[in-house]
């Protein structure tokens, strides 16, 4: 994400407790926070980095861990060449360093509290973090409320928290995962190798016992309008989408 949110929470240092890389393009940094804060699955924070000049550069992101993990909080951030921000944490940032954070923040695009019925995922490249965090919520929980994730990357190499989506898949526990991988072929009877479309979408509705309650869609700009409208067509109403855009 690169605008930040208007505030909500007053800025505070975390430091960078460990780091993991994810993909070639995307890894995750696990912030402990001076304060620690309580979040929901799909919320994000703001990140501020200043310059010994005193010039500031700011970024939302997505937060991908369940709120149950525990104090530490984890971003997976991905390199953009012309970026301000991700070049920093690629190729600067180091365990032990301190950032500015504010959080939690965002309240529309978070997991439903009680009963929503079926939950419909459809993430878009690094956009799949905040559903990452949703779909450890919901292994955290023990919940069996249906969900299906959706999710279309370029390559197999490039499925941010592959292994783990994956297994929680094989757990069979009313989990179903769905790549979409749009530069090379599919690897798994449930994949396909295209972009999302109408009948990618159908076919992962037909997996629920009864309609979506509410379905999620996150990614860049072009993949949240293509990903909406293909959900559109597919019968899911617009009132029960909720969308997230990552810009440049």
């Amino acid at each position: 994400m690169s605008e930040p949110t208007a505030p909500q929470s007053p800025w505070q240092t975390a430091t960078i407790a460990r780091i993991l890389r994810r993909t070639p393009r995307v890894v995750s940094f696990f912030l402990q926070p001076l304060q620690p804060f309580a979040y929901r699955a799909g919320q994000h924070i703001d990140v501020k980095l200043t310059a010994p000049d005193g010039y500031e550069a700011r970024r939302s992101y997505s937060i991908a861990s369940a709120p149950e993990a525990g104090e530490q909080v984890e971003v997976a951030i991905e390199r953009l060449d012309d970026g301000e921000v991700s070049p920093f944490f690629h190729d600067v940032a180091a365990v032990g360093d301190e950032i500015e954070v504010r959080g939690p923040l965002g309240g529309h695009f978070v997991w439903p509290e009680g009963d929503q019925g079926p939950i419909l995922l459809v993430g878009g490249g690094s956009g799949v973090v905040p559903l990452a965090s949703m779909a450890r919520h919901r292994a955290a929980l023990s919940s069996k409320v249906p969900v299906v994730l959706v999710y279309s990357a370029r390559t197999w190499d490039e499925v941010v928290f592959r292994d783990e989506l994956i297994e929680l898949d094989r757990r069979g526990d009313g989990f179903s995962l769905a790549l979409a991988l749009t530069r090379e072929g599919a690897r798994r009877p449930a994949d396909h190798s295209r972009r999302i479309d109408l009948a990618m979408v159908a076919q992962s509705i037909a997996y629920f016992p009864s309609p979506p309650g509410v379905a999620f869609v996150c990614g860049s700009n072009a993949f949240v309008t293509a990903a909406s409208q293909a959900m559109i067509d597919a019968g899911v109403p617009a009132r029960i989408i909720r969308t997230e855009r990552y810009g440049v």
